[in-house]
C-alpha cells in the first residue's frame, strides 16, 4: 500500500504530464514575490507619502500595512503549501467557504490584473517619452504588449526567468539606494552629516495628524499588492511544500525591510516640506533626488530605466496571474471550456490570448474620448486587490477551522502559520477599513461628494453583483466545516 508521500508524488507526476508544468524553482518564487511589491509605489509614490504625512507618519502607515500583508502571506502559504493550485484563493474560497464567493473572487482577480495590464501599457508610453518624446505612444505600448505576450506564451520557466531578472534589477537598486543614503546621512558621501535634522523640522515626524496618516495608509496598500501572486504561482512550483514556506520566510521580511529602510532614508535626507516629493515624476522621484545629490551621473535616466523595468515586471506578472486565474475558472466550469486549453509547454494559450485582448481593448479606450471609459474601468479595478486579500483572510480562517473540525493532524501541515487566528482576523479588519475608507474625504465636506463616492467605490458593488448573482442562480450555501473539501487529489487529477 502506498504511503501518503508516495501517493502525493504520483499525483504531482500526473499533473506534470496532463496539466500545468511545475517549472518554477525556489529562486523564481522568491523573486516573483519580491517583484510583486517593489515598483512605482516605492520609486515614485513614497515621496508623496512622506510629503503628506511626514517621515514618521509614512513609516507608521507602511509598517502597519506591511504587517497586515505579512499575516496574509503566512495564511496563504499555509493553504498553498497544502493545496498548491493555480486558482489559489478562488479555489480555496470555493472549497472552504462558499462556491459563489470563489466564483466572484476568481473573476474579480482576473479583471483586476487584465485592466492593470492596460495601465502598464499606458505607463510604458509615458516613460519612453522621457527619452523619445516624438515617437507615438501606441508604438511603445504595442512593443511592450508583444514582449509580455511572448514571455508568457513560450513557457512558465520563461516567465519565471524574466521575472527573476526584472526583480533582481529592482532589488539591487533599492540596496544601492539604502547604502548610498546611509553613507550620505553620516557625511561620507555628502558635505556634512544630516543626522535626524529633517525629522525635527516643522511638525515632523508626524505631519498632518491622523487624517494624513490615514490617507497614506490607504495608498500604502496599493504598493504591496502583488504579493498574493505567490499563491497563484504555487500551482507551477517545483516543490510547493518546501519552496512556498521558504519563499514566505525569506522574502517578506526583506520586502518590509526594503520599504521601511528606503522610506527612513528618504525622510532623513529630504525634508517633507520639499514640494518635489509630491510631483510623482521620475525627475523628482526621491530616488532620483538622492542619487543626484550623491553625484551619480544621469540619475534621472538611470531611474527612468529602472522604473521601466518595474512597469514591465508588473505587466508581465499581471498577464501571468490573470491568465492562470482565467484558466482555472475554465477548468472548474466557471468560464467557457475553450479557455482551459493548454499548449505543449503547459501554457493556457487561449486564456492568455483573451486576457491580452481585454488588456489591449482597455488600453485603446484610454486613447479615445479623453479616456473616460478607461478611467471608469481602472476605478472599478482599484479595490479588487483588497477584495482578493479579504478573500484570502476569510479562506484561511475557514481552512484551519475545517482542518481541525475534520480531525486532521496539525503537525501534518507542510507549513503552519504561527499567527492564527489573530493573523486572518487582523488582516480582515484592516482590509475592511481600507476598502470602506477608499475615499473618506468624499464624506467629510459640507455635503457628500456622490460623484467621488461612485468613482471610488464602483468596484465594490460590481463584486457584490457577481457574488450574489451567482449565488441566486446556483443556490449555493456556506459549506459546513465538516464538509469542506480538504483533499488534494481532485485539484491535481485534471
Amino acid at each position: 500500500m502506498q504511503s501518503s508521500a508516495e501517493k502525493k508524488e504520483d499525483i504531482l507526476i500526473h499533473q506534470e504530464e496532463s496539466g500545468l508544468k511545475r517549472k518554477l524553482k525556489a529562486r523564481h518564487l522568491m523573486m516573483i514575490s519580491l517583484g510583486g511589491t517593489i515598483g512605482t509605489g516605492l520609486f515614485l509614490a513614497s515621496g508623496g507619502a512622506i510629503h503628506s504625512a511626514g517621515p514618521g507618519g509614512a513609516l507608521l502607515a507602511y509598517a502597519l500595512i506591511g504587517a497586515m500583508v505579512y499575516f496574509l502571506m503566512t495564511g496563504l502559504a499555509e493553504m498553498a503549501a497544502y493545496m498548491p493550485v493555480a486558482g489559489s484563493f478562488s479555489t480555496y474560497a470555493t472549497k472552504f467557504v462558499d462556491p459563489s464567493l470563489g466564483f466572484a473572487l476568481g473573476w474579480n482577480y482576473w479583471y483586476n490584473w487584465a485592466i492593470t495590464i492596460a495601465a502598464e501599457l499606458a505607463a510604458v508610453s509615458l516613460i519612453m517619452k522621457f527619452w523619445l518624446p516624438d515617437v507615438p505612444s501606441i508604438i511603445w505600448s504595442s512593443i511592450c504588449l508583444v514582449v509580455m505576450f511572448l514571455i508568457n506564451y513560450l513557457s512558465v520557466k520563461g516567465f519565471g526567468e524574466a521575472e527573476y531578472w526584472f526583480s533582481l534589477i529592482k532589488v539591487v537598486t533599492v540596496i544601492v539606494f539604502i547604502i548610498t543614503g546611509f553613507l550620505m546621512i553620516i557625511g561620507i558621501m555628502d558635505d556634512k552629516a544630516v543626522g535626524f535634522s529633517n525629522f525635527t523640522i516643522g511638525d515632523a515626524p508626524f505631519h498632518g495628524g491622523f487624517i494624513a496618516i490615514l490617507g497614506v495608509f490607504m495608498a500604502a496598500g496599493f504598493s504591496f499588492q502583488g504579493t498574493e501572486l505567490l499563491g497563484v504561482a504555487a500551482g507551477e512550483s517545483e516543490d510547493p511544500e518546501k519552496n512556498i514556506p521558504k519563499a514566505v520566510k525569506q522574502i517578506f521580511w526583506r520586502i518590509l525591510l526594503f520599504y521601511i529602510l528606503a522610506i527612513f532614508v528618504i525622510g532623513l535626507l529630504i525634508p517633507y516640506t520639499n514640494e518635489s516629493l509630491a510631483s510623482g515624476e521620475v525627475t523628482t522621484s526621491p530616488f532620483t533626488l538622492v542619487f543626484e545629490r550623491a553625484g551619480i551621473a544621469f540619475a534621472a535616466s538611470v531611474m527612468n530605466a529602472i522604473i521601466l523595468t518595474a512597469v514591465l515586471s508588473a505587466g508581465n506578472s499581471g498577464m501571468y496571474a490573470s491568465t492562470r486565474m482565467l484558466w482555472n475558472l475554465a477548468v472548474e466550469g466557471k468560464a467557457p471550456k475553450f479557455l482551459a486549453k493548454l499548449n505543449k509547454n503547459g501554457v493556457p494559450v487561449n486564456a492568455l490570448i483573451v486576457t491580452s485582448l481585454v488588456g489591449s481593448i482597455a488600453f485603446l479606450a484610454s486613447l479615445f474620448g479623453e479616456g473616460v471609459v478607461y478611467v471608469w474601468l481602472l476605478n472599478a479595478s482599484g479595490m479588487s486587490g483588497f477584495i482578493a486579500w479579504l478573500g484570502i483572510a476569510i479562506s484561511h480562517y475557514r481552512f484551519r477551522k475545517a482542518y481541525v473540525a475534520q480531525g486532521k493532524d496539525m503537525n501534518a501541515l507542510p507549513y503552519k502559520s504561527s499567527f492564527y487566528p489573530f493573523g486572518p482576523i487582523f488582516a480582515f479588519v484592516v482590509c475592511g477599513i481600507v476598502i470602506l475608507g477608499q475615499n473618506y474625504a468624499a464624506f467629510m465636506g459640507d455635503g457628500i461628494d456622490w460623484n467621488g463616492v461612485l468613482v471610488s467605490y464602483i468596484g465594490l458593488p460590481l463584486f457584490l453583483v457577481i457574488w450574489l448573482g451567482h449565488k441566486w442562480v446556483k443556490k449555493t450555501k456556506i459549506i459546513p466545516l465538516k464538509e469542506c473539501d480538504l483533499t488534494t487529489e481532485r485539484d491535481f487529477d485534471r
